[in-house]
C-alpha cells in the first residue's frame, strides 16, 4: 500500500521534509533494535529481554513508526478519509505504548541485573524511560487535541517520537553511541535541531510548537537525570517496583 501511495504523492518541500524525518526515525529504531527485535534470529547470542511484554512493546512501537511514515503520505495523496481512520488506530497505539512502556520499564527495573547493558542502578535509571514515555504520551495527547491545526499536529507527532529515540540510539552498534544518557539524548535532539532549521528556513521564525514542545523535551532530559538520584525519586521507584525500602 505504501508504494502505491508514494506514487501518487505530490512531493512538495514540506512533504519531503516530514516524510524524510519519519523515515530517519524509523531507521534509527531499526538499527538500534535490529539485534534484539527486528533481526533477532540472526543474533541469538546477543543480550535481549526475555519477558514477553517486550515483544508486544516492539510490535506496538513498530506500528507507531509505520503510521508516522504512512500518515503524511495519505494526506498528500488526498486520502483524508483513510488518514482519519488510521488516526484513531494511531491514538490507540500511542495509548498502548504508554502502558507497555511503563510496564516494561518497571519489569526491567525489577530484574536482579537491572536494565540490560546499563551500569546505572536500576531504580535510578528507571527515571529515564518513565520521563521519556510520559513526555511521549503528553505530546501525542496535545497532537490529538490539535489535529485540526495541521502545522501544530505534525510537529507534535514528530516531537513526541523524539522522546522515544534515546532507547534506540543507546543500542546502536557504534562506539560513539555508548556514552550514556547524555549522548543518547544529544543524538535524539538532532531531530529537534532539524525541525528548528526547517522552521527558520521556511517561516523565518520558530513555530510555537517547535519552540515550546522542543524546549520541554530538551529540558526533560537533564531534569530526569537530576531527579533520578534524589531520595524522593528513589523512594517512589522502590514503591513502584515493589522493592523493600
Amino acid at each position: 500500500m505504501t508504494t502505491q501511495i508514494v506514487g501518487r504523492v505530490r512531493w512538495s518541500a514540506e512533504r519531503r521534509f516530514y516524510f524524510g524525518m519519519a523515515l530517519a526515525m524509523f531507521g534509527v529504531v531499526y538499527l538500534g533494535f535490529a539485534r534484539t527485535f527486528f533481526l533477532r534470529p540472526l543474533f541469538p547470542d546477543f543480550p535481549a529481554p526475555a519477558e514477553p511484554i517486550f515483544l508486544v512493546h516492539g510490535v506496538a512501537f513498530t506500528a507507531w513508526l509505520v503510521l508516522l511514515v504512512v500518515q503524511p503520505l495519505l494526506v498528500a495523496s488526498g486520502r483524508i478519509d483513510l488518514h482519519r481512520s488510521l488516526g484513531r488506530v494511531g491514538a490507540a497505539t500511542a495509548m498502548a505504548m504508554v502502558v507497555l512502556g511503563l510496564a516494561g520499564a518497571v519489569t526491567a527495573a525489577r530484574r536482579a541485573t537491572g536494565f540490560i547493558g546499563v551500569p546505572i542502578p536500576p531504580l535510578q535509571f528507571l527515571a529515564v524511560p518513565i520521563f521519556n514515555i510520559l513526555m511521549f504520551g503528553s505530546l501525542v495527547t496535545l497532537a490529538i487535541m490539535k489535529r485540526r491545526d495541521t502545522q501544530a499536529h505534525k510537529r507534535l507527532m514528530l516531537l513526541a517520537t523524539v522522546n522515544l529515540l534515546a532507547a534506540a540510539f543507546a543500542r546502536w552498534p557504534f562506539d560513539f553511541a555508548k556514552g550514556g544518557p547524555p549522548v543518547y539524548f544529544g543524538l535524539s535532539d538532532l531531530f529537534i535541531v532539524a525541525l528548528v532549521i526547517w522552521d527558520l528556513s521556511t517561516r523565518r521564525r520558530l513555530h510555537p510548537v517547535t519552540l515550546w514542545a522542543g524546549l520541554a523535551t530538551i529540558v526533560s532530559q537533564p531534569l530526569c537525570l537530576a531527579v533520578s538520584g534524589t531520595w524522593p525519586w528513589l523512594a517512589f521507584a522502590h514503591w513502584l517496583v515493589g522493592s523493600p525500602g
